[in-house]
């Protein structure tokens, strides 16, 4: 995967990241998207904010807690770019705290061919695989599941040291939307790690990308994850953008829990 800089914008990306990573539930705030799937990552519980969102920035704010608040969860905003800094003022002065940086890097998608890992593509997660990723630390399998297969153009990753049942001992989950594929859930178990595995999934995602028609290839990883981002960088992808959350008061009384954090690829 070569350097390039993306044809699309910070808006237009995370617009198009949502589409890969779709909530049970979405309703439109002006340009904003208001997203709930019970809890589970912030990406899919938490108030795209993008755009304008047809009112004053405090009725907006006070518009995303309500919404949050009637669903029973911990109301959250995703604030990213520098156009999203009015926004952010909005929320940090209605007292919401911030949660650290998650890059978004992209490069072209340039596939490579097999390296002699056996990498297994499914159209759904099965229970191995979910066990693997570590989503069900995060929430029940039911939900988990809904929220990875909302897509129309999915596919499941994964390593294993034998044939299935057996357990993935490496996972990752691609994702096409328009010429893009969209990366997320890159997990390599503990005791398994620099062999190369996240790469061969890496690889393996990128050829049924090339496949679904897709030329580029977005993930995000979490600015403290030191292992991902070299591993991203040596790979060729560059940052596009940051973003990070906002969520309500935890002493706000219509607040409820804070959604786990979004699936950081775990090299």
């Amino acid at each position: 995967m070569g350097q390039s800089r993306s044809p699309l914008g910070v808006a237009d990306l995370e617009r198009l990241a949502a589409r890969g990573w779709r909530a049970a539930e979405e309703e439109p705030l002006g340009d904003w998207l208001l997203r709930a799937a019970g809890g589970f990552t912030g990406r899919a519980n938490t108030a795209l904010v993008a755009g304008d969102p047809g009112r004053a920035l405090p009725e907006a704010v006070d518009a995303v807690a309500g919404w949050y608040a009637a669903r029973g969860l911990r109301p959250g905003a995703q604030l990213a770019g520098v156009r999203s800094r009015r926004a952010d003022a909005a929320f940090a002065a209605a007292g919401w705290p911030r949660d650290e940086d998650v890059l978004v890097l992209t490069a072209p998608l340039v596939p490579a061919a097999a390296d002699g890992v056996p990498v297994e593509l499914t159209g759904t997660p099965d229970d191995g695989w979910l066990t693997a990723s570590g989503y069900l630390d995060r929430a029940d399998a039911r939900t988990v599941r809904a929220v990875l297969t909302r897509a129309p153009r999915v596919v499941f990753a994964a390593v294993r040291q034998a044939p299935a049942p057996a357990p993935p001992v490496a996972v990752a989950r691609g994702v096409g939307t328009d010429d893009w594929l969209g990366v997320t859930a890159v997990t390599v178990a503990e005791g398994h790690r620099r062999r190369g595995l996240a790469s061969a999934l890496m690889a393996a995602l990128a050829r049924w990308g090339a496949g679904e028609g897709a030329h580029w290839v977005y993930l995000q990883v979490t600015a403290t994850n030191d292992a991902a981002r070299a591993l991203y960088r040596r790979s060729g992808f560059v940052e596009h953008h940051r973003y990070h959350y906002r969520w309500a008061p935890s002493s706000d009384r219509r607040a409820g829990g804070v959604p786990a954090a979004d699936g950081d690829p775990r090299t």
